[in-house]
Order: C-alpha cells, then sequence, then structure tokens
C-alpha cells in the first residue's frame, strides 16, 4: 500500500468515527425534539424535528456507505463500491428536498391561523440543538475531504444548526411579542434554506454521476503539468472523473519524444503518474504511452 492509499485509508476510518459519534447524539436529541414539539405545540421544532429526522438518515445512510467503500473489488464490480458514497450523497439530497415539502404544507396550513406556542420551552429545545448540530458539524468537518457523502451529512448539520437559529428568534417573538404567526414564518425560513442545501448537493452528486471534472482540478492545467514534463512531445484523448467524489480518475494518451525502448517507457510512465499523484491526489491514472500522436479525432 502506497502513501496516498494508507492516508485515504486513515481519512475513511477517521470519517467512520467522526459519522458514528454525530449520529449517537443527533438521534438522542431527535427525541427529545419531537417530544418538545408536542409538548410545546410548536410547529417550528417538530418541522425541525422533520429535518432532524433526515439528519439522522442522513448520518446512517452516510456512514453505510462508507462502509460499502471498503469492500474489496468483484468480477463484477472492478472498482469495488467507491461509488456508494456518492450514491449516499444522493439519497440525502432527496431527503432534504422531501422534509422542506412536508414543513412547506404544514406551515402554510398554520400562517393563517396561528397555534399557541409555549415560547420557553421552545426556546431552550431549540438552544440545545443548535449546540448538538455546531458540534456535530465541527467533527464532520475535521475529516470531510473531497467527500460528497461528507458534505451531504454536514450541509444537514449546518442547515439543522440555522434552522434552530430561526426557531429560537421566533421563540423569542413569541415570549417578547406573543407573535405566535412567527412560529409558521420561521418554519417556512427553514424550508427554503432545505431547499437550497438540496439541490446544492444533489448538482454536486449528478456531477460525479456524469463522470464530469473533479471539483477544483482543471483539466488544461493538468494536460499542461504533464506537458512540460520532460520527454513528452503530446497528451491527448486526456479525460478526467471520480470513482467517488474523493477519488479523482484520469485516462490520457502520452506521445514520448524520441526512440524509447518499452522499459524505459513504462519508467516514464510511472515517473508521470507520480506526478499526477503528487500534485493532483490522482491515483487512479491510466497512461496510454505512445511514439507518435494518433490521428483520430478527440473524444
Amino acid at each position: 500500500m502506497n502513501r496516498h492509499d494508507h492516508d485515504h485509508v486513515a481519512l475513511r476510518a477517521n470519517q467512520r468515527g467522526a459519522l458514528l459519534v454525530a449520529l449517537i447524539v443527533n438521534s438522542v436529541f431527535l427525541v427529545a425534539e419531537v417530544a418538545g414539539g408536542i409538548a410545546f405545540n410548536s410547529l417550528a421544532l417538530l418541522a425541525d424535528a422533520a429535518h432532524m429526522f433526515t439528519d439522522v438518515a442522513a448520518l446512517t445512510i452516510a456512514l453505510i456507505a462508507l462502509m460499502l467503500t471498503s469492500r474489496p473489488s468483484t468480477a463484477r464490480l472492478t472498482f469495488g463500491l467507491e461509488r456508494a458514497e456518492v450514491l449516499g450523497a444522493l439519497v440525502n439530497g432527496i431527503t432534504l428536498l422531501v422534509a422542506s415539502a412536508w414543513i412547506v404544507f404544514e406551515a402554510l396550513q398554520r400562517v393563517g391561523d396561528p397555534s399557541n406556542v409555549q415560547g420557553g420551552g421552545v426556546l431552550v429545545i431549540a438552544a440545545v440543538g443548535i449546540v448538538i448540530n455546531v458540534g456535530s458539524a465541527l467533527i464532520l468537518l475535521r475529516s470531510k475531504g473531497q467527500s460528497l457523502n461528507m458534505q451531504g451529512a454536514l450541509v444537514h448539520m449546518v442547515t439543522d444548526a440555522i434552522g434552530l437559529a430561526g426557531t429560537v428568534v421566533a421563540a423569542l417573538a413569541i415570549l417578547l411579542w406573543d407573535a405566535t404567526w412567527a412560529d409558521p414564518v420561521a418554519s417556512l425560513a427553514i424550508a427554503l434554506l432545505v431547499v437550497y442545501s438540496g439541490f446544492r448537493l444533489l448538482a454536486d452528486t449528478v456531477h460525479v454521476l456524469l463522470e464530469g471534472t473533479p471539483s477544483g482540478m482543471d483539466r488544461t492545467e493538468v494536460e499542461s503539468t504533464l506537458l512540460a514534463e520532460e520527454g513528452v512531445d503530446a497528451v491527448h484523448h486526456l479525460h478526467l472523473w471520480s470513482l467517488a467524489s474523493d477519488v479523482p480518475a484520469l485516462s490520457a494518451h502520452v506521445v514520448l519524444a524520441g526512440e524509447v525502448s518499452l522499459h524505459e517507457a513504462q519508467q516514464r510512465g510511472e515517473e508521470l503518474k507520480h506526478v499526477l499523484a503528487t500534485k493532483y491526489g490522482i491515483v487512479h491514472a491510466t497512461l496510454e504511452l505512445e511514439c507518435h500522436a494518433c490521428d483520430d479525432d478527440e473524444h
């Protein structure tokens, strides 16, 4: 196992630990939030509890997806289950949108007929929730890396913390001015935030599934890096994509200068792969070495 593979395995282990801690803490708070929403008649709390339920589901999906990525490759799945974490992120994005639809439906029913909400209890539970969400987000952030799966879990934590901040504002408005309408209004604001986050996550996930260029990577720059290496005459048919959201891959045809033996060409190829791994973190690189450029068009 080379250093890059070892670092990736260590990162995945850290990610599993972070997800497990966040899952346990948020599961406990979910029960408290549902109980508080019913006891204090707060739609904002119940709306956030619905979001919190998707948080717990998201963390569970993320953890399962991360565990699947460590499974060995097979004859049918030659890359193993690397993309399980991308599918986990896709499911999480969909759950965000479903949760937002429920929140909007419930909030619109209450806007015209505000219920009596006990602001004090709502304030306490929302404040505790903010602490839990921010703490969970920090734990996930430290081990996120470039994983969309971890990003999806992190987005759930951050949006829930912001949503709870809106719930705190609504609770204060109820306590200070008896503004019971603030509860459904805060719920609508939470829903808009959830919709935005869900669409952003889905867009990033679909980009990976369509084998787009990895985020933060420029195809032209990578090609120029290869061309700048000694003994490289030309580079063509260069493709960049992601096996998983944090595992970039590359294939390219590289035209070598002069007459070289098969052994020399193989050594040159290994040197180019080392450059790609060191500079861009591309450890899955397939280079077709040539003595002259192909005549066929780029595809």
